[in-house]
């Protein structure tokens, strides 16, 4: 950052000061004026080199800042949910749950892992490169058991987050698929990590779409070295 400014908005707008001029010197006119007062094209050699050589390098700064801006966008993750667990019971947790716009949710999951799913529509080009992020709906928030045979016959507990607002794009583009014709892709992502008593969690999402979980201070990340996560 220079001066609270990311650095690819001041290559852009050293693009733009450069591009600006040259576009003038190369397309303009550049010759005497007529008896109306009108500028007289005049080819002008150099002057119309020296116009395309700024040009060229408007636009290679332009591509840069647009390749730094992606770079940045590819290293910035989304919060999308946080996560605190209180133990009950042997194999049996209460969950509360927030995020941005909705005040803390409290559910009560079973076994030794819990687990969220996210429904996600992504773009195609151009509203890709646009930096058109990622939509999600989180769907689901669930409890598992590290054991698969455990699974099968162990309690089970599963909570619809119908009730977090977001918008059903999925439903969207199926009613009106002409509405949405530079999604990409719509898939399911999901991420679980273990339950135990005092657990802090975050819920991200990258841009690509996937989501995963942190641990959200160090009592919770030398929790997870314990269990050897």
């Amino acid at each position: 950052m220079i001066n609270g400014i990311a650095p690819f908005v001041w290559i852009l707008l050293g693009a733009v000061v450069v591009f600006l001029p040259g576009i003038v010197m190369l397309l303009g006119r550049g010759g005497p004026r007529d008896e109306r007062g009108r500028k007289v094209f005049q080819f002008r050699p150099v002057r119309r080199l020296f116009g395309l050589m700024l040009v060229l390098l408007g636009c290679v700064s332009g591509l840069l800042a647009l390749s730094l801006v992606q770079f940045y966008r590819l290293t910035t993750d989304e919060v999308v949910a946080r996560i605190e667990i209180r133990q009950q019971a042997e194999g049996q947790f209460q969950i509360t749950a927030s995020a941005q716009g909705i005040g803390p949710k409290q559910y009560v999951l079973y076994g030794d892992q819990w687990q969220i799913d996210a429904r996600v529509v992504r773009w195609k080009v151009p509203a890709l490169i646009a930096g058109a992020p990622p939509l999600y709906r989180l769907e689901r928030l669930s409890g598992r058991y590290s054991d698969a045979a455990r699974e099968a016959s162990a309690t089970r507990s599963v909570h619809a987050l119908d009730d977090w607002p977001a918008p059903d794009l999925g439903s969207l583009k199926k009613s009106f698929p002409n509405w949405f014709p530079f999604v990409d892709v719509q898939f399911g992502s999901g991420a679980y990590m273990p339950m135990f008593d005092g657990a802090k969690y975050q819920v991200f999402m990258d841009p690509r779409g996937a989501l995963f979980v942190r641990p959200d201070g160090e009592a919770t990340t030398e929790g997870l070295k314990r269990l050897g996560w």
